[in-house]
């Protein structure tokens, strides 16, 4: 049987040759920049070493490598380019990074570097782990056979997740779908909880960790990378998250893993890609971006058998909420095993969580809950659909009853479906519960 010690003492035998130290200090200079890339010349590495540059006032100043070009390297810095002069000594660090993991990583609030946000010091950590993961053989995964309590009963009724699978969250801006991670964050079943919050607005990491985690702060790990963060830092902040969960489920933990937004970390591979000479395709995103979302999803999911899981979330933003144009949400969701999309409409209508169910879908759900459950959801999801179809001219008071019966049953019982969805944000709706409550708006009677 697979242990925690024993997959541990695996990734770190793989990792060895990787963090060996080179008893040769190499150096290099900056011969030239171009936009965000430096050049240097005078030393070897490979694609995804981490290096350093030494700076005209002193200090270090962290940078990866992340191309070459004829007789240089490319390199991007971490934290932008300001205060690097021509001539500058380049120094290879590391070939591949490995952030330390372990149990003090629980209740922190980290950047993208692993440096403390919270004004506390360093998390005490021990265990290295690779930055960009350890592939999992696809047949040595357990399958998706647990239904996962995401503690919302609009999902966990309509669209009911898996422990390990890996589900898309498609909204437009200001549609509700900051309040529905907290509510996810704060209410799901797992044991710890991995929150990646790329590309935000400063402002929004401390309301988000103040206003919406509260008792659940405890058992979960931040990763904030905002807005005015680089581009590798972003990267960098998203690929730290998916470290950490894969290390806590090689501990034989139950992870969720949040990452708001999968569209910014896109527009951070975009960024990279673009400023290494890669040729813009769909809406100026590189080829490269979308095989490196593929990639990232992976990361989350089951382990073997005998570990733990990573179930993921992941949320797009869609712009002018066109859920079928944006090559991002597209791509995510050819790679997610479900996706729960906001509606516009709803929210303004006041229904939270504003759930599209008819657009909504968890994939493993089937194989997840018993056959009535499974026929309830798909009879709310016919009258659901029949009711929205026909609204208008039911508004317009041209429909009369006894033309569709199934439009009539959906317009009889429209005030106890939405009572499955309808939930505030401080409650907490159980799997049982929601499955009564869909039990008892479709049952007999008005």
């Amino acid at each position: 049987m697979i242990t925690a010690q024993s997959l541990r003492a695996e990734v770190e035998e793989r990792m060895r040759p990787a963090l060996a130290v080179d008893p040769v200090a190499r150096f290099g200079r900056v011969v030239r920049s171009q936009g965000e890339v430096l050049f240097a010349s005078g030393v070897r590495a490979p694609i995804g070493s981490s290096c350093s540059i030494e700076m005209e006032g002193g200090g270090l100043l962290a940078a990866e490598v992340v191309g070459f070009e004829a007789g240089s390297l490319l390199l991007i810095p971490e934290k932008g380019m300001r205060g690097v002069v021509r001539g500058a000594r380049v120094k290879v660090e590391a070939r591949a990074p490995a952030p330390l993991m372990g149990l003090g990583l629980l209740g922190r609030v980290l950047d993208g570097r692993g440096v403390p946000l919270d004004g506390l010091a360093p998390p005490e950590v021990t265990h290295p782990w690779p930055l960009l993961g350890v592939p999992v053989n696809p047949m040595e995964r357990a399958r998706i056979t647990v239904p996962f309590d995401a503690g919302v009963g609009a999902i966990n009724a309509l669209a009911t997740m898996g422990r390990g699978m890996r589900l898309g969250l498609f909204a437009g801006s200001g549609v509700g779908k900051t309040t529905l991670l907290g509510m996810m964050a704060r209410h799901a079943q797992a044991d710890v909880v991995v929150l990646a919050m790329i590309g935000e607005r400063g402002r929004e990491i401390r309301e988000f960790i103040e206003d919406h985690l509260a008792e659940a702060r405890a058992r979960t790990v931040v990763i904030a990378s905002p807005a005015d963060d680089t581009a590798l830092g972003r990267l960098h902040g998203a690929y730290r998250a998916a470290a950490i969960a894969e290390f806590f489920r090689a501990e034989g933990l139950h992870v969720l893993l949040v990452v708001d937004s999968l569209t910014r970390l896109a527009m951070a591979l975009r960024e990279i890609g673009l400023a290494v000479g890669e040729p813009p395709a769909t809406k100026g995103y590189p080829p490269s971006v979308f095989a490196a979302l593929s990639a990232y999803v992976e990361r989350a999911g089951n382990g073997a058998e005998g570990s733990g899981s990573v179930t993921g979330l992941y949320t797009v933003l869609v712009e002018g909420d066109d859920h079928v144009g944006d090559p991002v949400a597209d791509a995510a969701r050819a790679v997610l095993d479900g996706h729960i999309v906001l509606s516009r409409t709803l929210a303004e209508a006041a229904l939270f969580p504003p759930v599209d169910v008819v657009a909504s879908l968890s994939r493993p759900m089937p194989a997840l809950v018993d056959p009535a459950h499974q026929r309830l959801a798909m009879r709310f999801r016919a009258l659901w659909a029949r009711r929205v179809e026909k609204q208008d001219i039911v508004d317009l008071g041209v429909y009369a009853a006894g033309r569709d019966a199934l439009l009539d049953e959906a317009l009889r019982r429209a005030s106890a479906m939405e009572s499955v969805i309808r939930q505030d944000f401080w409650s907490r709706v159980t799997l049982g519960e929601a499955v009564a409550n869909l039990e008892a708006a479709l049952g007999e009677g008005p």
